[in-house]
This record gives structure tokens, sequence and C-alpha cells, in this order.
């Protein structure tokens, strides 16, 4: 679950949404257009699962300010590109205020594309994703939480998960990162009542609409 931020307080809008999103409009623009919809693709869900593990410590908003700038020197996220020109772009990285100038995330990003490109080369081009979905039978979980406060940091779903990650070699994957990673990427639909994106995304699943690529993690940088 997302936690609420104070700052850049804007008007109230008369749609009913979850609240942890209500007080900025960068905040109230993610959760109407990204957060919940199903996302498929591998690459998508390497740098959505990278962008989750930055925000460890801090809010998602912080993460959503430098998105866009965090891409583009991130080399979008590329596995391969990180892999490569990773470590001697870390120092470049450290100095960099535009993103999170945390050495060990820096690194398990890295180290990051290389078990994503290690796990691949073995099972396949889209395995990676098609591992993620296993954690929930591949079909969104459509939950029923009637206020913030019955919504779970972490399930036996998201352990499962951290615990198969962690095995490939993964960090900054514990249990709770990953289920905030898993209402992102709607595996798991966690629109509490009333909010209007709850039917929105229920039916995304139904009727098996994908996020588009990156579901804007790139479209937004």
């Amino acid at each position: 679950m997302r936690s609420k931020d104070k700052t850049n307080v804007v008007a109230p809008r008369t749609r009913k949404r979850c609240g942890w999103c209500e007080n900025d409009e960068l905040y109230m623009a993610y959760h109407d257009e990204e957060w919940g919809v199903p996302m498929r693709d591998s690459r998508a869900l390497f740098a959505l699962l990278q962008l989750e593990g930055m925000q460890a410590g801090l809010s998602w908003l912080t993460i959503l300010r430098k998105r866009a700038h965090m891409t583009k020197v991130f080399l979008k996220f590329s596995p391969t590109a990180l892999a490569k020109k990773g470590p001697e772009l870390l120092s470049v990285w450290m100095e960099d205020a535009g993103v999170i100038r945390n050495q060990a995330k820096l690194k398990s990003m890295i180290s990051n594309a290389e078990a994503f490109i290690g796990y691949e080369k073995k099972e396949g081009r889209g395995a990676f994703a098609e591992l993620l979905w296993s954690h929930v039978n591949h079909q969104p979980q459509q939950n029923s939480f009637k206020t913030l406060l019955n919504v779970p940091a972490e399930t036996q779903a998201s352990k499962a998960m951290s615990k198969s990650l962690k095995a490939l070699g993964f960090r900054f994957v514990g249990p709770t990162i990953c289920y905030a990673f898993m209402q992102s990427a709607g595996m798991v639909n966690d629109h509490i009542h009333g909010c209007f994106r709850r039917s929105q995304c229920r039916d995304l699943a139904k009727s098996g609409v994908k996020a588009p690529l990156a579901n804007k993690v790139a479209a937004k940088s």
C-alpha cells in the first residue's frame, strides 16, 4: 500500500480514489492511469521492480518525481546495458542528485540485471514475467478491501515471490517490496471499495488488456 505524502496539496476532485494518492497531482495521475493495470512484459516488470527496490525507506512519490530522470540515467533499465555499463557508471550515479544515491541499491540494480539475463538465457525470453505471474496463478487477484487499513503490507504470495527472486540472486526484493510491486503491476487489484479504478482494473483483468510497455515507466521518462 502506498503511503500518503502531504506535500503539494491539491484541491479535492469529485472522483473517489484510494486515500493514499489524494494529496498530489502526480500521485493521482499515477493512481488513475497506472497503479493496478496488469503488466506482462518481462523488461517492463524488471524496470518496475528496480523502482520498487529504490523506494525502500522512502515514499513512492519521491520515486515518481525522480522516475523520468532515473529511467534516462539508468539506461532505460535495460538489463543488458545495466550489466555491461553499470559498474563503470556507479560513481557517476552517486554524484547525481536526480537519482536515489544509495550505493547498495545501485549495486543491487546491476546484480539484478545480471540475474535477469541469466534466468532468461536459461529459461527463455519472457520467462521472468512468467515466473512473477506464477505467484498469482497467472491471473490478477481481485481483492475486496473496504479501507486502506485492511490492505496488507505483505502476503504469502509476496513472500513466495521474494524467496524465488532471492534464489535467483536478486536483492532489494523483500516480501513488502514484492507486494507493493504486485499492486503496481496489477497482479493484485487493491483499489478499495468506492474507488472508481477498482472496477476498471477488474475489467482490464477480465479482458486481458495489458499495460503499455513498462506501464509508462519508460513512456513518462
